[in-house]
């Protein structure tokens, strides 16, 4: 689902009119927000179709790559510990992907019954269920990732190296501060 939901978006006149009536209206930070989140919809838009064409939803394929991510780490040799073993338990999975573990569960009983992992008793403690990809998953994730891989190469195409190191850098300071941000109380209420 589309987190921005204008097909086309105001013209900057239109905002700075607004912010007459708005004062609290930065027109050059509208701008950059919606724009981002019309990127951000599009790119998931072109994901999402890659996905649905294997049959899988986001949330399933973040299952299968955090999974991935710890078959990876075992297969890598050396001690295992509790940093390098990546998530494995239901509860492990639900906080590595950002969701509840009611979601959890119910993304790894999809996946179970298509038969891409399975759950087994946790060799450290047997009262846990971990999770593992199946040969099946393993053979899923290996199809299905150079076309992934391709896609997000094909998406990032018009910058340079140097634009795209500068786009990170740049949504990341956002991504520090969006937490900071709605903290305060409102300054002003609304009447009827």
């Amino acid at each position: 689902m589309p987190f921005l939901l204008l097909k086309d978006l105001p013209r900057y006149e239109c905002l700075l009119e607004g912010a007459k009536e708005f004062p609290e209206l930065d027109p050059s930070a509208c701008v950059a927000y919606l724009n981002l989140l019309r990127t951000g919809d599009e790119v998931y838009g072109v994901i999402e179709r890659y996905l649905s064409e294997h049959h899988i939803s986001q949330g399933r394929f973040s299952v299968l790559m955090l999974l991935w991510r710890t078959s990876q780490m075992r297969c890598g040799g050396g001690e295992q510990t509790a940093e390098n073993q990546g998530p494995r338990t239901p509860a492990e999975l639900a906080d590595a992907a950002g969701v509840t573990r009611a979601t959890m569960t119910g993304l790894v009983d999809t996946l179970e019954r298509d038969g891409l992992v399975r759950r087994e008793p946790d060799p450290n403690d047997r009262r846990m269920m971990s999770v593992e990809l199946t040969p099946e998953g393993v053979t899923f994730i290996k199809q299905m990732l150079p076309g992934h891989f391709r896609l997000m190469a094909e998406l990032m195409e018009p910058l340079t190296e140097d634009e795209r190191k500068t786009l990170v850098g740049l949504l990341n300071k956002i991504l520090r501060h969006a937490p900071n941000c709605g903290q305060t109380p409102a300054s002003s209420t609304l009447s009827n």
